[in-house]
């Protein structure tokens, strides 16, 4: 739980303060700066890291060992992150042009030590984990973003303010002409300062090598790497595809802001995934190991569905996570809710190639989605713009989780009740459409009837999983007791 906290914690923070702080800060063309320049650090950053991460965890089976494991792992990523430096320094000239900012060479400059900064800590907070120091863990993760906020506060905030009323500030603490590069800056003095944090587990670093050894973790985790950048470009490749294609970055702003209000679908996926892995491994001998993962899909959906009808349905509230330019908008929110819900089924599928040791098959998959993602962007944005962005995500996912239900209902059955839940799925949608056509102009009024709506999901559901709901209700019960 300390884990998961230090985890998701950060993440609710993120969406809801600095989110909405950003969209009601910058205009949609800013914003869109930032949700541009991220995603790019998000596929840049899963080359640098280069499954390390897993590596590390493969191969720290005992003190010594953890010792050989943490020193390579960090060798490794501190050559790509050197040689990525050297890059981005002799070629930012053709690579600020290639992505649309000459004008702000800086600004890449900047995030590519962020990469560089944030890939090197990859492994001692791994090693954090190992060494099962989940406070330490939980503190650095809430301390980052707390710091990350209280600077993109100051010099967005507090610094202009007292530059204005106060007393004239030297250029080199407040420059007026930066704007969102402030917001670049503040995460790369964070990531220096957390890096510095992470001191005492750095002195377990070791210039010694072993060829064999290097080889293995090469070996076992280059393939991850693969993986990565297909999950990479399915989850921020839609940003970057809505820029090239365009060309127009307050679109970009536009569908980032609407795209993090589905903030309850994504947290409950990543608790979920927290959760499910230890989980489904612990259970997977036991003789009832394949309904306990039926059960479990089924408690997902519902929970998922219920996520879905809470945010579409009470648009009217989530809207206000963003500024009303941004509203424009809203109509990717169901779209990529729906996405995402998917996608949070394709992890619960994944019991198949993680009990069968097929992992290879997780990479096909992605691989799979990827293609999507890039051809239906290609194919769509162009037309509909950001909408086509939106498609392309709910496209992908649903691919991937279907198949992944075909292939492993082949390889290791678990015995989903799939009918049951392609209609409750359905049934969320037609009740959404319901709320999207009829619509009361009073706002009391449309939130009453949309709460009806709710409740009516809730009964059918009821109504079918009678058992379940009783043995729901025991449960209650028996914590009230306790």
């Amino acid at each position: 739980m300390i884990y998961g906290l230090g985890s998701i914690l950060p993440k609710v923070l993120n969406y809801v303060i600095l989110t909405t702080f950003y969209t009601y800060f910058f205009h949609k063309g800013p914003y869109g700066i930032l949700s541009e320049l991220y995603a790019w650090l998000v596929i840049v950053i899963v080359v640098i890291e280069f499954g390390m991460e897993s590596g590390f965890f493969r191969f720290a089976k005992d003190k010594e060992a953890v010792s050989k494991a943490f020193s390579h792992a960090i060798s490794v990523i501190g050559i790509l992150a050197f040689f990525w430096m050297v890059v981005v320094y002799l070629f930012i000239d053709p690579i600020s042009s290639s992505i649309h900012y000459s004008e702000n060479k800086d600004y890449i400059i900047w995030m590519a030590w962020i990469v560089a900064i944030d890939s090197l800590a990859l492994v001692p907070f791994a090693k954090i984990r190992q060494d099962g120091k989940a406070k330490r863990f939980a503190i650095l993760k809430v301390a980052n973003v707390l710091v990350n906020i209280v600077l993109v506060i100051s010099f967005l905030v507090i610094f202009p303010w007292i530059s204005k009323n106060v007393v004239a500030l030297p250029g080199w603490l407040y420059n007026p002409n930066l704007g969102v590069g402030y917001v670049f800056l503040a995460n790369l003095f964070t990531s220096a300062a957390m890096f510095l944090f992470l001191m005492p587990e750095l002195k377990s670093f070791s210039l010694r090598f072993d060829g064999p050894f290097m080889w293995k973790l090469l070996s076992y985790s280059a393939p991850l790497v693969i993986v990565g950048l297909a999950g990479a470009i399915n989850d921020s490749g839609d940003k970057i595809f809505v820029k090239v294609i365009t060309g127009d970055q307050e679109q970009v702003g536009v569908y980032s802001a609407n795209y993090r209000i589905a903030v309850l679908m994504t947290l409950f996926i990543q608790m979920f995934r927290y959760a499910f892995e230890p989980f489904l491994f612990k259970i997977s001998k036991d003789k009832n190991a394949l309904e306990t993962y039926a059960l479990v899909m089924k408690y997902f959906v519902i929970t998922g569905l219920c996520l879905f009808l809470v945010t579409t349905l009470n648009i009217d509230l989530f809207k206000i996570l963003i500024d009303k330019p941004y509203w424009e908008g809203l109509a990717v929110v169901p779209i990529v809710l729906l996405g995402n819900f998917f996608l949070g089924i394709y992890y619960n599928l994944s019991v198949w190639y993680k009990i069968k040791d097929l992992t290879r098959y997780a990479a096909i998959m992605a691989l799979s989605g990827a293609i999507i993602t890039v051809g239906l962007n290609w194919l769509l944005v162009p037309k509909i713009n950001y909408m086509g962005a939106a498609w392309a995500t709910l496209a992908a996912y649903s691919g991937m989780m279907v198949i992944s239900y075909f292939w492993g209902k082949k390889i290791y059955p678990v015995p989903y009740q799939a009918a049951k839940m392609v209609l409750w799925t359905v049934l969320a949608v037609v009740i959404y459409g319901i709320s999207a056509i009829i619509k009361p102009d009073n706002l009391i009024i449309r939130l009453i009837w949309d709460s009806i709506l709710m409740l009516v999901f809730l009964a059918i559901i009821g109504f079918q999983e009678k058992a379940m709901v009783q043995d729901l209700l025991k449960e209650v019960r028996s914590w009230r007791k306790k």
